[in-house]
């Protein structure tokens, strides 16, 4: 085994406690956990029922405890309920998704996306009682408002860890997400007016499951094709 480097009694660093790691492990909530995750289907038909604003700020808040490049936590996360702004963003992402179905699309692409039955048409982008615009920060601004510039490290692995924990926190509350890309993004940075270190990452719908919402009939590859063990 491998020496642990003592840092007791160091400046800025703190004993890491967690008692109930073990007792996790073995219990009900990991299972509730597995089970919620192999519910999650990713929902393009959300019901117009209110969502408590206090499930999204809490997922959303979950997500910034990612692991991040030194801990820069690049991130930026805006959530948007207003409809004025929501019209506004449908809009922008279906003339670019228009281009992309007409023209900028390879034929293969269009071929892989047919069992999805997506068009250039994006309703959820209105219907959804939430958008979460997540923004990449290309820098940071240094302390002190100097205008200088902090390097960021690792920056789309960070924000993939961190989408990664804010899918399945809103999957954990009951909310169903989607992973929208419209390409380009750009759009989303002038709607939200955000600053000139932020660049559109990706936008994710959530709500409510709508009643009589459907999703593809189409499964995961095995697990044995995924998943390799060296013990």
């Amino acid at each position: 085994m491998t020496q642990m480097k003592d840092h007791q009694g160091e400046e800025g660093f703190v004993e890491f406690r967690d008692p109930d790691a073990r007792e996790i492990a073995e219990s009900a909530h990991w299972q509730f956990f597995e089970q919620r995750m192999r519910m999650r289907r990713s929902m393009r038909h959300f019901s117009s029922d209110p969502v408590p604003i206090s499930l999204v700020r809490k997922a959303v808040e979950l997500a910034t405890t990612a692991p991040s490049g030194a801990n820069k936590q690049p991130w930026t996360f805006c959530i948007v309920g207003e409809a004025g702004l929501k019209r506004q963003i449908r809009e922008a992402a279906e003339a670019e998704e228009y281009k992309n179905y007409h023209g900028r699309m390879s034929e293969d692409w269009l071929e892989d996306l047919r069992p999805f039955g997506t068009d250039h048409h994006k309703a959820f982008l209105e219907d959804a009682p939430y958008l979460i615009a997540i923004f990449k920060q290309l820098y940071g601004e240094s302390n002190a408002g100097s205008g200088g510039r902090q390097k960021h490290y690792y920056v789309n692995e960070s924000l993939g860890i961190a989408t990664g924990i804010l899918i399945s926190a809103l999957q954990m509350c009951g909310l169903c997400s989607l992973t929208h890309t419209p390409s380009p993004m750009n759009f989303l940075e002038k709607i939200l007016e955000r600053p000139e270190n932020e660049r559109a990452y990706l936008l994710i719908p959530t709500g409510w499951p709508h009643p009589s919402a459907k999703v593809p009939n189409i499964g995961k590859k095995p697990v044995h094709k995924m998943v390799y063990e060296y013990l």
